[in-house]
């Protein structure tokens, strides 16, 4: 396959996998498990529409590896690895607020954000109705308009962060948030970091960071604020929660000197 027919297949699976867990959210949610911390949760619905991914992804590059935030990591011969969270934002999607989404990449290279290529990636909001999407050297798109991250913020970047779960990181995470707001016009905190990425990309938001994100959470909102003429940068990588932000060239650099201070 081409990048733009890999674009075309995980766009395909992300919206199909929207489906399923819009349809799974109107049914009502089963508490599965938690994860870290109980405030960290697993939905029946997380599981199952992550297996319906990895079964189309299996019938269609057989060969391809696989990296899912459930079901966890699987070898492949081809070179490529789909980087997959099947519901970035449970907490959300467990109390029925509809910022929570489907993330797919496809990745090159070793299966680690430090070394792989991104080669395209999809991020369905299935409760916002809106498919975000990106192809390497194609430009990020939504609805048929070509993405372009923020240039200019005279009236101060508008941010957006998330907060880890465990209790004990919380201190940490609003130390960063009052170091970041120099610079910030105001800060959102949706829950989802595929679509905070993702709004990135549209120019929606000026910019983004959080620490403790796992490579599901970012790896397809990453591609997309590339292809929109963004960046993205993780930070102490040897900590138990590297720091990753995302911005315009302008916004990116004020939020890394900022960042870089602490």
């Amino acid at each position: 396959m081409t990048d733009i027919e890999l674009g075309t297949l995980a766009a395909e699976i992300a919206r199909e996998a929207g489906e399923l867990a819009e349809r799974r959210r109107r049914e009502g949610v089963r508490l599965a498990a938690t994860k870290s911390t109980l405030a960290d949760i697993v939905t029946e619905a997380d599981r199952e529409v992550e297996t319906l991914i990895r079964e189309r992804l299996a019938a269609e590059r057989p060969d391809d590896g696989f990296l899912g935030e459930e079901s966890g990591a699987a070898g492949g011969a081809s070179g490529y690895t789909w980087v997959v969270d099947p519901i970035d934002g449970t907490v959300n999607y467990s109390y029925g607020i509809p910022a929570y989404s489907v993330s797919i990449a496809v990745v090159e290279g070793a299966p680690d954000p430090e070394a792989w290529t991104g080669i395209a990636g999809a991020v369905c909001a299935p409760g916002l109705g809106e498919l975000f999407t990106a192809v390497r050297g194609e430009g990020a798109w939504h609805d048929g308009v070509r993405l372009a991250v923020t240039a200019e913020t005279p009236a101060g970047a508008l941010l957006a962060t998330g907060f880890g779960y465990d209790p004990s990181t919380h201190d940490g995470d609003l130390a960063t948030v009052r170091r970041v707001m120099t610079m910030a016009r105001d800060l959102r905190r949706m829950g989802s970091a595929a679509i905070d990425l993702s709004y990135v990309a549209a120019g929606r938001l000026d910019g983004f960071f959080e620490r403790g994100l796992n490579a599901w959470d970012f790896a397809a909102g990453a591609i997309l604020v590339a292809e929109a003429g963004g960046a993205v940068t993780r930070i102490d990588l040897d900590a138990r929660r590297p720091l990753l932000y995302a911005g315009g060239s302008d916004v990116h650099a004020r939020l890394g000197a900022l960042l870089a201070d602490g």
